[in-house]
């Protein structure tokens, strides 16, 4: 007996076929113009990153972000900012993935749950470079095709678009009050 005289039938749906959350931390090390003797601040800012699918259970992301540090130098009398742009590229694992997908045309969608943020900023040991730590966190969902099976109700019933009574009555007709807008604008 197949499935056909089961009343089942197969439909080709576009549905969420994988799911993966990352969570990384970086120490990324910043070399300044000068000595630092002390840091003081430390701002992560434009963060941009793109995600794909590199095979099928792991999605590419690939950003980067500005690290913007205040420090003093030559013995905290003097101060200054120094930038720069910070690139990564991390590999989220699918923990989620439906093995009967169809074709190989998935979207991808990534979501940051936490932008990359400083857990710590310290001069290092030596005293001349400065040690950021980093944390970021993504969640991925993989949109493609796959197929589901449904069960067909032999007894359902299929509406003809004739059947349903999209008409107004002269009951619902009546119950419409044509000034309702000149009272709303008088409040």
């Amino acid at each position: 007996m197949s499935y056909l005289d089961q009343q089942y039938r197969e439909i080709i749906t576009k549905a969420v076929i994988g799911k993966g959350r990352k969570f990384k931390q970086d120490t990324n090390t910043i070399t300044p113009a000068h000595r630092p003797s002390s840091i003081l601040g430390c701002w992560i800012i434009n963060h941009i990153y793109q995600a794909k699918l590199t095979k099928k259970d792991t999605v590419e992301i690939r950003g980067s972000y500005d690290v913007n540090i205040w420090y003093a130098y030559n013995d905290n009398t003097r101060t200054e900012v120094v930038t720069e742009k910070v690139e990564y590229c991390d590999y989220v694992p699918l923990s989620i993935r439906d093995k009967h997908h169809i074709g190989d045309d998935c979207e991808v969608i990534a979501k940051v749950i936490q932008q990359p943020n400083c857990l710590e900023c310290s001069i290092e040991t030596h005293g001349n470079k400065i040690v950021v730590d980093v944390e970021r966190e993504f969640i991925v969902e993989v949109i493609g095709e796959t197929k589901i099976c449904v069960k067909v109700d032999p007894n359902g019933k299929v509406h003809d678009d004739d059947e349903w009574d999209f008409d107004v009555s002269d009951d619902e007709l009546d119950e419409i009050d044509p000034d309702f807008l000149d009272d709303y604008e008088e409040e």
